[in-house]
Parts: structure tokens; sequence; C-alpha cells
């Protein structure tokens, strides 16, 4: 694995502890796709760093355990500018 792909991952990681942030969130940050940062995070960083890995992974299943309730603050929020 190159370098910069290395460097890349353990970074968008951190990012992604720190923030408690998604995929989506850290994708726009670094200028990235999703499927590069779910690569990064999933295949790629056990085999870097395996603690670092876990970490993140507990990050990633929250999230996706509360996305359903943030979709659906969006759509509230949507429909309320829209009635105002």
């Amino acid at each position: 694995m190159k370098d910069y792909i290395e460097e890349r991952a353990l970074e968008i990681a951190k990012y992604i502890i720190s923030e408690e942030a998604t995929v989506r969130q850290a994708a726009g940050v670094f200028g990235v796709s999703k499927s590069t940062v779910h690569k990064d995070v999933t295949e790629r960083l056990p085999k870097i760093n395996p603690l670092i890995a876990n970490m993140v992974k507990q990050v990633l299943e929250k999230n996706k355990a509360e996305r359903h309730i943030r979709g659906g603050k969006a759509t509230q929020l949507k429909y309320k500018a829209i009635n105002d």
C-alpha cells in the first residue's frame, strides 16, 4: 500500500473519532468519495492500526444506529421551512 493512502486512512480515522463524523462528512472534509472513506476505514485501516480501526468502527456503528433519527429531523426541518 502506498504511503499517502496509509496517511489518508489514519487522518480520516482520527477525524471520524474526534468529531464523531459520518462517512459522508469525512468524505466532504477530505475531498474523496464516500466509497474511498469506507474502504480506507473498513479494509485498509485494520491492517495499519487495528486499535484505531476498532474505535472508528464503534463511531460508525453509533452513527448507523442514529441515522434514521437524523433523517427524520432533516425532513422535519425541510417541511417546516417550506410552511413558514
